[in-house]
């Protein structure tokens, strides 16, 4: 791995918690966590301010969604405005379940992404194939047409990072192995040079979702082009400091 990227560990909570769930979260969150690690937590809207007031200052708060635009009728949205203005820096876009629940289409999560990031969020866009079109051989296909959607949108890489989820290994206790991850997370990276440049390939961080746990993170943190992990339900759970930690 380039010494120029930073092990990014990113905990979504989805829609779980409460303000005694996060208590017990902030109380494990306290660590110790490597100094190595970048660190962000995913939370629900409603508790955005509670977690950021409550969480380690060495620990981000981030939103699991926000709209496009700054403020209007768009209701049950949140604008990035409104995520800065309660103290969070980060916003998490297009996940799998915004795409394949919510119908999400690349080119909204891309005109999304490119609004929070002119207004001065740090975005981790996810990408990533369902199980059919993996079997079909076409996840080369499916994830490289996610990341020209979001192409143009991109003001500014140094403020994101890219979480590769296999949909297929999210929640279903099935994991890429780490060479598949790795596979996908170095052809990725071979995009970026050839469709960005090659500074940018070299410092974006890829980072992989998908049944993340304390017994495969270890081996999933040793590939070349694995930098980091963004972590569902074992977020919620002390184990997460495991994962965290799981490049020293």
């Amino acid at each position: 791995m380039s010494s120029q990227r930073k092990f990014f560990v990113g905990g979504n909570w989805k829609m779980n918690g409460d303000k005694a769930a996060i208590d017990g979260i902030v109380s494990f969150m306290k660590g110790p966590l490597s100094p190595n690690t970048e660190v962000v937590v995913g939370c629900p809207q409603c508790y955005l301010m509670y977690t950021r007031q409550n969480m380690p200052d060495n620990v981000g708060v981030a939103a699991q969604n926000c709209y496009k635009a700054a403020k209007g009728a768009f209701t049950g949205e949140i604008s990035p405005g409104m995520i800065k203005d309660l103290g969070c820096e980060w916003v998490i876009l297009g996940h799998s379940e915004r795409r394949h629940v919510f119908n999400e289409p690349d080119q909204l999560i891309s005109e999304k992404v490119g609004h929070a990031l002119e207004s001065g969020l740090k975005v981790i866009p996810c990408i990533g194939e369902k199980l059919d079109e993996r079997e079909g051989n076409r996840t080369e296909e499916v994830v490289f047409s996610q990341m020209k959607a979001l192409l143009p949108n991109i003001s500014d890489w140094s403020r994101v990072v890219i979480a590769y989820e296999p949909v297929w290994a999210i929640g279903t206790g099935k994991t890429a192995t780490p060479q598949q991850a790795q596979d996908v997370h170095a052809k990725l990276r071979e995009w970026l040079r050839k469709n960005v440049n090659d500074q940018v390939a070299n410092s974006t961080r890829i980072i992989y979702g998908g049944s993340v746990s304390p017994s495969n993170c270890e081996e999933l943190a040793k590939m070349g082009d694995i930098d980091g992990f963004l972590v569902g339900g074992a977020s919620l759970k002390p184990d997460f400091v495991k994962i965290i930690n799981a490049r020293g």
